[in-house]
């Protein structure tokens, strides 16, 4: 694990910047925490940031790109997977937020980075499907693939933070519209 990074359940958050134009629908596209190793090695062990046009739990709203939370074997919108109120982002830049306190709840947020403000588009529940409660994040850090090492996205990155521990909104949101 790279040192300083969430493992185990613990709270963590992340953020970037990336193209909202130049994505398409693969895995993925990831910012955030992964698995040690570059391998599949369950639900709950990575916890990282993503935009694509990937609906991979149906239904979705419009075509895309969804900020969405890469938390293993699945691209998550909000609950469980799915979330029609996350209505995407296609702007030249997008913001993507994630907030995870490892055990309960996590946060996507996002919005237009050259307009500055965020939509909550998920606070609450992590997904109720076995193995994403607690997390069982492995601490490595991605960035253009998913935690398998996946490569079959496209993407744009500007800037990104990780955090340790759950970040609050208004640190989060000044720091990402600057």
């Amino acid at each position: 694990a790279a040192s300083g990074t969430a493992v185990n359940g613990q709270a963590e958050g992340a953020y970037m910047v990336a193209s909202g134009t130049h994505v398409n629908s693969a895995c993925c596209f990831d910012y955030g925490n992964a698995e040690a190793t570059p391998a599949d090695t369950g639900n709950g062990h990575m916890d990282a940031v993503s935009i694509a046009t990937t609906c991979y739990f149906a239904p979705c709203t419009g075509s895309g790109p969804w900020v969405e939370a890469d938390m293993e074997n699945g691209m998550f919108q909000g609950n469980n997977g799915s979330n029609t109120a996350n209505r995407g982002n296609s702007s030249s830049f997008v913001t993507a937020v994630l907030k995870n306190n490892g055990q309960t709840r996590y946060a996507l947020k996002g919005g237009d980075s050259q307009s500055g403000g965020l939509s909550t588009w998920w606070d609450g529940s992590l997904p109720t499907r076995g193995g994403y409660m607690p997390m069982h994040q492995e601490g490595g850090i991605i960035l253009g693939t998913g935690g398998d090492n996946s490569n079959w996205n496209r993407g744009t990155f500007f800037e990104g933070v990780m955090v340790a521990g759950y970040p609050d909104g208004r640190g989060g949101e000044r720091g990402a519209g600057q």
